[in-house]
C-alpha cells in the first residue's frame, strides 16, 4: 500500500482518478474554484503542476470522495472501515474475554498494536533539502487563499506536532494556519485541543512551545491525527493500527519532536506563550465566514523538504468538501465504538449534509417505551465528537438510515411532534453556530421516530405493508423472463422522484 503521499497519488492516477493540470493557476482562489467544481461532481484528485509564484506543484481533492478515503485505508469498502472500528473498540473498553475465540480476538488486537508501533528513519526523505532561517520564505510555498473575504493564505492539511513539557507526549492535531509574514503564522485551535493544553503548560513554566508542521504526508496519518477517539494511544500508533505497520519517523533538525520521514515539507518553529495575532475571517465548515480571533504566533527558523516536493492542501466549506468525506468514513470507525457505549445503538449515521456532525440518524433494536429518548440522551454523551450535534432522530433498525426517503418516512408517519420531539434548551454549543441566539450556548432536539408501543400510545399501531413472500420469490426467479434481467434495481438515481441532486 502507499505509505507517503506519491504512493498514494501514483495509486490513484492508476485507478483513473487523478487528473494533472499543466496549465497556469493562481493559488489565490483560482486552485480552490476549480477544486470546489470537481468536489461537487465527485470528481478525480488534482495535481496542479504550474502554479503562479511557486515551483513547487498542488494536490487537492486527494480525498474527495469515500471511495479514496477507503483506499487511503487501505481498504475497498466504507464497511470495512468498521472492522477498524472493533478493534479500537477492544482497546478502549476490553473486557475479560469469556470464549476462547474472544481471547484470540483480542490477542490479535493487542498483536496490531505491537507491530503499529512507530519506527525511526535517520535519512529521512524530508530532510533531503534544508533551508535555514536566513533564507526562509513561506511565500515559496503555494499557500492558497480559498475565498475573496480570507483574510490571508492558508496551510489546512498540515499535521501540527507539539510536545508536553512535563510527560514527553506528542500531540498531532490538523489545525488551520494564516501566513503572517515570511517566517511567521498564527495557529488557530480550540482550547480543548492538545497543543492548546501543551502552550499552557509551557506557559506556566516560562518556557517556550516548540512546534513542528509536517505537510505532504500520507493521507492515512491524517485521518489517524483527526480522529479524536478517547483511546489513550498516540496518533502515531493510531496511524501505525491504520496501516498495519508503523510510522517511520524523523528526528527535526532544530526543534525536540519527531515528524513523519516521508512528509514533503517539514517547518520548525516556536510559539512564545502570550504572542498573538489576529487571526480569520475564513471561510469554515459551515458554510460562512468566521470571526477575528487572537491565536498563537508561530515562528519559523527551519523548513526542510523532499526534493520536487508536493504541496498538498484542501479548503472548509459547505460540504460537499474533503473534511465531509473523511466525517463519513470516521463515521464508520465510530459505530463499533459507539454500539459499545450503548448497546441498543444497531447503527447510526452523520449525513454530510447536516456538516457531518450536527445532525445524528440512529437506529435502535427497540424493546420498551421511552427507549428511543434514552437512547438519544445516551448518543449526546457516548463520545465528546457529538457534543456539538443539533439533532437527533431515531428511527427502528427496520430503517436504511441512509437513504433520506426512508428517514423522512419514519418521521412523516411516526412521530407526533406534541409527544415525541424534545428539546434540552442552553446546553454548551459550538461558537461557530451562528443559529443559536447566544454564542456557545444552544438547544438540542431530540425526535422519536420509532414504532410507539404502549403506554407510548394507547391504540393499536398499523399493519406494515408487504408483498407476498412467495410471490416476491417467484418474481425473483422469473425477473430475467420477464425480460427486465437489463435493468439495476439497486442503483436509483433520487432526481427521478422530484430531487434536484
Amino acid at each position: 500500500m502507499a505509505r507517503d503521499l506519491r504512493g498514494f497519488i501514483q495509486l490513484l492516477e492508476a485507478r483513473g482518478q487523478l487528473r494533472r493540470i499543466t496549465a497556469e493557476v493562481d493559488p489565490d482562489l483560482e486552485v480552490a474554484e476549480i477544486s470546489n467544481r470537481m468536489l461537487q461532481a465527485g470528481g478525480p484528485g488534482l495535481l496542479f503542476e504550474n502554479v503562479k509564484g511557486s515551483p513547487f506543484p498542488v494536490a487537492m481533492n486527494l480525498m474527495g470522495t469515500v471511495e479514496r478515503i477507503c483506499w487511503a485505508m487501505n481498504m475497498d469498502h466504507p464497511l470495512e472501515l468498521e472492522d477498524l472500528g472493533k478493534k479500537l473498540a477492544l482497546l478502549q473498553q476490553p473486557k475479560p474475554p469469556k470464549k476462547i475465540s474472544q481471547a484470540i480476538d483480542f490477542g490479535k488486537v493487542l498483536f496490531d498494536v505491537l507491530k503499529a508501533k512507530p519506527g525511526r528513519n535517520f535519512f529521512p526523505p524530508c530532510q533531503e533539502v534544508v533551508i535555514g532561517n536566513d533564507d526562509l520564505d513561506l511565500n515559496q510555498i503555494p499557500l492558497i487563499r480559498p475565498y475573496p473575504g480570507d483574510a490571508g493564505k492558508i496551510i489546512t492539511l498540515g499535521l501540527v506536532i507539539t510536545k508536553d513539557c512535563e510527560t514527553g507526549t506528542p500531540n498531532v492535531g490538523v489545525y488551520r494556519l494564516q501566513l503572517q509574514s515570511k517566517t511567521t503564522m498564527t495557529v488557530h485551535w480550540l482550547s480543548v485541543r492538545g497543543g492548546a493544553r501543551h502552550l499552557r503548560k509551557a506557559m506556566e513554566r516560562g518556557q517556550k512551545l516548540e512546534v513542528a508542521i509536517a505537510l505532504g504526508v500520507d493521507p492515512l496519518i491524517i485521518m489517524a491525527a483527526a480522529t479524536p477517539i478517547p483511546v489513550d494511544l498516540s496518533e502515531w500508533l493510531f496511524a501505525g493500527l491504520y496501516g498495519g505497520s508503523g510510522v517511520a519517523l524523523a528526528k527535526c533538525k532544530t526543534v525536540d519532536l519527531e515528524v513523519p520521514a516521508d512528509s514533503e515539507f517539514v517547518l520548525e518553529g516556536t510559539i512564545t506563550p502570550g504572542e498573538m495575532l489576529p487571526d480569520g475571517p475564513f471561510g469554515d465548515h459551515m458554510g460562512y465566514y468566521g470571526g477575528v480571533e487572537d491565536s498563537p504566533l508561530v515562528r519559523f527558523h527551519c523548513l526542510t523538504h523532499r526534493k520536487n516536493p508536493v504541496y498538498l492542501t484542501t479548503f472548509s466549506g459547505r460540504p460537499p468538501k474533503e473534511e465531509a468525506m473523511m466525517a463519513i468514513a470516521l463515521n464508520r470507525i465510530y459505530t463499533p465504538i459507539l454500539r459499545q457505549q450503548v448497546s441498543e445503538i444497531t447503527d447510526f449515521f452523520l449525513p454530510m449534509e447536516a456538516l457531518s456532525y450536527k445532525a445524528a440518524i440512529i437506529s435502535i433494536d427497540k424493546a420498551y417505551p421511552g427507549q428511543a429518548k434514552r437512547a438519544a440522551l445516551a448518543f449526546w454523551s457516548a463520545l465528546p465528537q457529538f457534543t456539538y450535534t443539533k439533532f437527533v432522530i431515531v428511527v427502528d433498525k427496520s430503517i436504511n438510515i441512509r437513504d433520506p426517503r426512508q428517514v423522512v418516512w419514519a418521521i412523516s408517519s411516526k412521530v407526533d411532534p406534541v409527544r415525541d420531539v424534545f428539546i434540552l434548551p442552553e446546553t454548551p454549543f459550538d461558537t461557530l453556530d451562528f443559529a443559536s441566539e447566544k454564542i456557545g450556548l444552544g438547544g438540542r432536539m431530540g425526535i422519536d421516530a420509532t414504532t410507539k408501543i404502549p403506554p407510548e400510545t394507547d391504540h393499536e399501531w398499523g399493519e406494515v405493508l408487504e408483498s407476498d413472500q412467495a410471490m416476491a420469490e417467484q418474481v425473483s426467479q422469473r425477473w430475467a423472463e420477464y425480460g427486465l434481467g437489463d435493468i439495476n434495481l439497486t442503483e436509483v438515481n433520487p432526481n427521478l422522484f422530484g430531487y434536484d441532486v
